[in-house]
């Protein structure tokens, strides 16, 4: 049984919580940038505990079409993590990567492999740079993509969810990318461990 109630964090541990967020968000930037071989900014991300039922409101609308990438947690962390983007927004992503200009939303087989690497390059880079800080040992599954309204992917980890935990980390990130059209990309992390792994990871850090 673990000791952790998500809804009274000292400011210490949410304060953990939420540099982890940024460190992790930093480094999916880092490879981000290197993918698409262009220069990439962050804003500084905003990173906040909530119930899962505020995610729809938070990004936006549940009928808002968005790619997710979702990543299943082992080892010494278990849960579940979700990265989402808004559609055209991982379609820029796919041309700027593949060198070409479609502005069509419908992703052939190619761009949704393009896809899937991309979320899985930045889901990893974030995931390693969770598991360097803490020292704890993190397996992934394979992603899994899928491309529907929000509330549909939603459902996805919802489904998990209540063998899960209370509440979730979402880190909301903005990624202004030097491009000729100055785009801001917007992403959003769902980070869901199980309360032991909370306490696990928390501990690693000596709070």
């Amino acid at each position: 049984m673990s000791k952790i109630d998500l809804n009274e964090l000292s400011s210490m541990q949410y304060d953990v919580l939420k540099e982890l967020g940024n460190i992790g968000a930093g480094n999916a930037t880092t490879a981000l940038a290197q993918m698409i071989n262009k220069k990439v900014d962050i804003g500084v991300p905003h990173v906040r505990l909530v119930d899962f039922n505020e995610i729809s409101t938070i990004i936006g609308c549940e009928e808002n079409v968005m790619v997710g990438i979702l990543i299943m947690l082992s080892g010494d962390v278990n849960g579940m993590m979700m990265f989402l983007l808004d559609e055209a927004i991982a379609k820029n992503l796919v041309n700027i990567l593949m060198g070409r200009e479609d502005d069509s939303l419908n992703f052939d087989d190619m761009e949704m492999s393009a896809v899937m690497e991309i979320g899985n390059i930045i889901s990893g880079a974030y995931l390693r740079s969770l598991s360097e800080m803490t020292n704890l040992k993190i397996d992934v599954s394979v992603p899994m993509l899928q491309i529907d309204m929000a509330g549909a992917i939603l459902s996805v980890p919802a489904i998990e969810f209540g063998k899960i935990g209370d509440k979730v980390l979402l880190i909301e990130t903005e990624f202004d990318e030097a491009a000729d059209n100055n785009e801001t990309i917007s992403g959003y992390y769902i980070l869901v461990p199980e309360l032991e792994s909370y306490e696990k990871i928390l501990e690693s850090l000596g709070v």
